[in-house]
């Protein structure tokens, strides 16, 4: 049985609603069948079976679980697979990348990383960090919501420009002196759009040089973004900036094609 609450502890109104609710699915997993009735959520969850009842109507006609029309018992339904898409696709997403990203620092000396994005911020969720003792790296977890990173620029050159506008507006996404729908930005994004690639060349801090480019799932939309980080002054010194590039761009395109996007017959950023 699910850990009961004392009476000062319970939430009150809709608060209690949304927590019944959300432990009458939990219940599933408890009893770790496929089915189950009224009677035997009721006592799992300690909650009366004319209001587990209640609660099983709702999330029925939601879609978060289907009565069984032979024995009148529920399980979970497939609104549930849509409410965990997003949490899913970042996991499938970082799994699919990370043999790729240990590819991407071997034939380059360079952090390899991973970003999704969570509509206000791109958002590391995986790396391998450069072998050399001077690199550029960052912690899993870590957020970037400035306009100059390459990896915000991948994401935002997908969305509608109102949208663009209205993150920069905001300040949700910084850049300097934003000057709305006419600023350059928009012809920046344009670019990004039109070559595949982002480049940060020392515009969030003058010590680092990136270069990044879009995962895109079997729908063809942006799921992820591929960015290769270094020393500048080393990129400079070796003259790199192409060599990160290319591999930047096959690398993207190689989890793309793991995650079901049909390979481009050209590469517009080559």
């Amino acid at each position: 049985m699910l850990e009961p609450q004392t009476t000062a502890d319970k939430p009150q109104g809709a608060a209690a609603s949304l927590l019944n609710g959300l432990a009458v699915l939990e219940a599933f997993s408890v009893a770790k069948r496929s089915l189950l009735g009224v009677t035997e959520i009721s006592d799992l969850v300690g909650l009366h079976k004319s209001t587990v009842s209640r609660m099983l109507a709702g999330l029925d006609e939601a879609g978060y679980v289907q009565r069984d029309e032979d024995t009148g018992r529920y399980r979970l339904g497939l609104g549930m697979i849509g409410l965990a898409g997003p949490l899913l696709a970042e996991l499938g997403v970082r799994r699919a990348a990370l043999p790729h990203l240990e590819e991407l620092t071997e034939a380059t000396g360079e952090t390899a990383a991973i970003a999704v994005w969570n509509g206000t911020n791109a958002i590391v969720v995986e790396q391998t960090a450069s072998p050399h003792q001077v690199k550029h790296s960052a912690a899993i977890g870590t957020r970037y919501n400035k306009f100059a990173s390459s990896s915000v620029r991948v994401f935002l050159a997908e969305l509608p420009p109102e949208e663009t506008d209205r993150l920069l507006a905001g300040r949700t996404v910084l850049r300097e002196s934003y000057s709305g729908l006419e600023d350059l930005a928009h012809e920046q994004l344009a670019s990004v759009r039109d070559h595949g690639f982002a480049v940060n060349d020392g515009e969030t801090t003058y010590e680092e040089y990136g270069v990044s480019a879009p995962v895109r799932d079997y729908r063809g939309a942006v799921v992820g973004c591929i960015t290769a980080s270094a020393p500048r002054a080393r990129v400079q010194h070796r003259q790199s900036q192409s060599i990160l590039r290319e591999a930047v761009l096959q690398a993207a395109e190689r989890v793309s094609t793991r995650l079901g996007s049909q390979p481009s017959k050209a590469n517009p950023g080559r």
